[in-house]
């Protein structure tokens, strides 16, 4: 038995049992993470996968228990490195934070910009997708931390800590006539074609159940990814936009006008999520403080040392 192996074992099992995919996020062949289990089953004398065939179709009983001691080997192992690196490189290597378009470009380029000027030996990369595809890289080690507002939450092994609420505008080319509905209600919003995210996005199930409670049906047009394709195609007179009140700025959106639209959707809450059992550099620490103030060293500590992460135990503070 040895690393690799169990390495191996992790890989096809985060690959939804798709060998070569496995071997490709290992950089090496399928043949050869084949051959490697089908070592291991000898020596231990048990089969770890349900093959159908040449194709791995899921795990045997024995093999979810076997997979569940791989996990913790593997990321023991991660962490003896993290900790090397932590004591011989200092304030030098890499960071991966993975996240959505939205807080990519409107919440994290502060804490960023202050992070990379006290650590310019840290190597930072934004690795974007959907909160699930977010959810599944930080579950992978793939990531040091995932942000986003959906799925993190929920998600076994990982600990989502809350770090601020955010709520929706609607918005609106200039000179629009919805710019006269006072007050804003959720009928006039659904009168005319709608551009706002995607299902997998920024809180877009809240959207369709507000709607849904009262009985409307709106038209969306488009859905998409990104705030800035949306504010695109509502320049273009496509419909008007929902979108995360932080994704406009007055100054750069000049042919864009913005609604409040608080009193008509509950807030979301953005979290930042870790994994249970990791080893945080030091500089890790320094960067959720920054993005997340009330998120200190020792309320982190504690929320990955509690079984349960809840929401109660981490409050957000006042006025978020």
């Amino acid at each position: 038995m040895n690393l690799q192996q169990l390495r191996f074992i992790c890989a096809v099992v985060r690959q939804n049992f798709n060998a070569s995919a496995a071997a490709d996020s290992l950089y090496t062949s399928q043949p050869g993470v084949s051959k490697q289990i089908q070592l291991l089953e000898e020596e231990i004398n048990v089969a770890l996968f349900v093959r159908k065939g040449k194709r791995i179709i899921g795990m045997t009983p024995a093999g979810e228990q076997i997979f569940t001691f791989a996990q913790r080997v593997v990321g023991d192992i991660e962490n003896i490195r993290k900790v090397g690196q932590e004591f011989s490189q200092g304030d030098r290597g890499e960071f991966v934070i993975a996240t959505t378009h939205t807080q990519a470009r409107y919440s994290l380029p502060k804490a960023i910009k202050t992070f990379t000027e006290r650590y310019p030996g840290v190597q930072l990369r934004l690795r974007q997708g959907n909160p699930t595809q977010i959810a599944e890289m930080l579950a992978a080690g793939e990531a040091d931390v995932a942000i986003a507002t959906e799925s993190l939450n929920s998600y076994a092994g990982l600990v989502a800590l809350p770090c601020y609420q955010w709520n929706r505008i609607v918005i609106t080319p200039t000179g629009h006539p919805l710019l006269q509905t006072q007050p804003l209600t959720l009928e006039a919003v659904a009168a005319y074609p709608i551009v706002t995210y995607d299902q997998a996005f920024a809180g877009r199930s809240l959207i369709d159940k507000t709607f849904a409670n009262r009985g409307l049906s709106p038209n969306i047009v488009l859905s998409a990814i990104d705030s800035d394709v949306i504010k695109a195609y509502v320049e273009l007179g496509l419909g008007i936009g929902i979108v995360a009140k932080m994704a406009y700025d007055p100054v750069r959106d000049i042919k864009l006008e913005a609604i409040d639209a608080s009193h008509l959707f509950d807030p979301s809450t953005t979290y930042l999520a870790l994994r249970q059992g990791t080893y945080l550099r030091g500089y890790l620490y320094t960067f959720i403080a920054l993005y997340a103030p009330h998120l200190d060293r020792n309320t982190v500590d504690q929320a990955l040392d509690s079984t349960v992460a809840s929401r109660a135990l981490l409050p957000l503070p006042s006025g978020s």
